[in-house]
């Protein structure tokens, strides 16, 4: 009986179940599971695109935004589109406004991305082709560098040449095609020399925009809604900035396309025109990009009032260059954060079904076999393999949410009738001479795992689909359930198949 333990005890089968169950727990100690937005709160943002848009184009902004959101180091996230105009987006962990504010700017910035000079696009997003790591500055000063095309660097530099302290403009999302209206300080700001850098010969703002976007400045003057939409034909979008509120519902009641920016409290003209075109900048032509040699690495630099605003603002710019543009501009027209304390409750339910799934299995495969000896490893194994993904998923941060937790009992279900394979194969064998008991056992033991490696296939199969085609929380069932499987087919299953002869004398 000694010899027969030891060596049971010495099966690699049993070794390996030992060191990843041990693992598994030590993992569990030192990274605590992180679970997802129905069990451990967050936020759900809904967001509106600017207009109707057609099934494929919804699809680029789903697959743009949840991109997007990857680059900005966020976990457990769920877009999904919702009819032609609504986008739905859930964030697991974040409980912040702070949190939650970057990631709205986030989806609103379209990310469609131009460098300009002298009122000539040279660049834009599909000419970024690296971006590095963002640096701040003990002053809250920020630069994001990255790598501009060769092409756009050679026109630049035909641009430049001779150009000494010229204005280099980089703008994300200006208003192309519009008509801005703004107050008559605005107007003067941008038509002077104050956005010219060290060149006050350079044309002027309004000189730039118009030429490169398209972009028509008027100075508010009491004009009425008709006199706007006059000088407005032939435009996309009016613009309306810190002017009288009213005029944008009589403008819209035309049905035209208005966007109205107020000022902020204390924001200067300055700032104000920076905000409502995304200029960055202008940045003054170095000498040593004077003399036509291109230049393909640049950089974005900014400064803010403080460290989190400035780290906000370079993650932004970092994920829209990292990320590309969105086909479509979105708006975020709603906001909810979801509660954690609503999860306590359902990580406490998920914990009496799996106790309550255990016995349950220990009781009916008791009843069904009379013997302990079976049922006990049954559900031993099951709560084993449940260590053993749970290891896993803390291992690697995975957030389980619910479909998560119902695709590792799916896993341990699949396992349990795996086991009553094994079981039955095993006590179904004649007794006879011991060589040829020896030899039905590994014809059975064949039998079994024939069946059990053919469903295993067949669940992977069905997963797989679900893992690759699907978004959202088909994935976490998906993910789990074939996570399971594998744990199961490769180091439960075989072990159970060793305590199972061993204890049935099959050895």
């Amino acid at each position: 009986m000694k010899r027969r333990t030891k060596k049971l005890l010495r099966n690699w089968r049993i070794i390996l179940l030992t060191l990843f169950l041990i693992g598994s727990i030590a993992t569990l100690a030192l990274k605590p599971l992180t679970f997802g937005i129905d069990i451990s709160g967050g936020v759900a943002l809904v967001a509106q695109t600017e207009h109707p848009v057609d099934t494929k184009t919804m699809q680029l902004v789903v697959d743009s935004l949840q991109k997007r959101l990857n680059t900005l180091g966020l976990r457990d996230i769920t877009v999904e589109a919702q009819g032609d105009q609504i986008v739905l987006i859930k964030v697991a962990n974040v409980t912040s406004p702070e949190e939650a504010n970057q990631i709205k700017s986030v989806i609103e910035s379209q990310g469609v991305f131009y460098m300009e000079f002298t009122g000539t696009v040279f660049g834009t997003g599909s000419d970024v082709e690296y971006v590095g790591i963002y640096k701040i500055n003990p002053d809250n000063s920020w630069s994001v560098p990255f790598r501009i095309s060769k092409s756009a660097a050679e026109e630049f530099a035909e641009l430049a040449y001779g150009k000494k302290g010229w204005p280099v403009d980089m703008f994300l999302d200006p208003p192309v095609n519009s008509l801005m209206v703004v107050p008559e300080s605005v107007y003067k700001a941008m038509n002077s020399s104050e956005f010219n850098a060290e060149a006050p010969e350079a044309p002027t703002l309004l000189e730039r925009i118009g030429k490169a976007f398209n972009i028509s400045v008027v100075a508010y003057a009491n004009q009425s809604a008709d006199e706007i939409a006059k000088l407005a034909q032939g435009k996309e979008k009016i613009v309306l900035v810190d002017v009288p509120g009213e005029l944008q519902t009589e403008l819209e009641g035309m049905n035209l396309t208005v966007r109205y920016v107020p000022r902020a409290q204390g924001e200067s003209d300055h700032a104000l025109i920076v905000r409502v075109l995304g200029l960055y900048g202008p940045y003054s032509l170095g000498e040593g990009l004077t003399v036509g040699e291109p230049q393909q690495d640049v950089q974005i630099t900014g400064s803010a009032p403080d460290r989190l605003t400035a780290e906000q603002e370079a993650s932004t710019i970092y994920t829209v260059l990292k990320s590309g543009s969105l086909p479509v501009k979105l708006s975020v027209v709603g906001m909810e954060f979801i509660s954690p304390r609503l999860g306590e409750g359902f990580r406490t339910q998920a914990v009496y079904a799996g106790i309550g799934a255990l016995i349950t299995v220990l009781l009916i495969v008791y009843f069904h076999y009379r013997k302990w000896r079976i049922a006990i490893p049954v559900a031993s194994t099951s709560l084993f393999e449940a260590i053993i993904i749970l290891g896993f998923a803390a291992l690697i941060k995975w957030n389980l949410d619910l479909p998560s937790i119902a695709g590792i009992i799916a896993a341990i279900g699949t396992g349990v009738d795996q086991q009553i394979v094994i079981t039955d194969e095993l006590l179904g064998g004649e007794k006879t001479t011991k060589i040829s008991r020896r030899s039905s056992v590994l014809k059975r033991m064949g039998r079994a795992f024939f069946v059990i490696f053919a469903s295993a296939a067949t669940t992977i199969a069905a997963m797989s689909f679900l893992l690759v085609y699907f978004v959202g929380t088909l994935k976490g069932f998906a993910f789990t359930t074939i996570l399971g499987v594998l744990i199961g087919i490769l180091i439960t299953r075989p072990a159970y198949a060793e305590i199972a002869k061993y204890l049935l004398g099959e050895d």
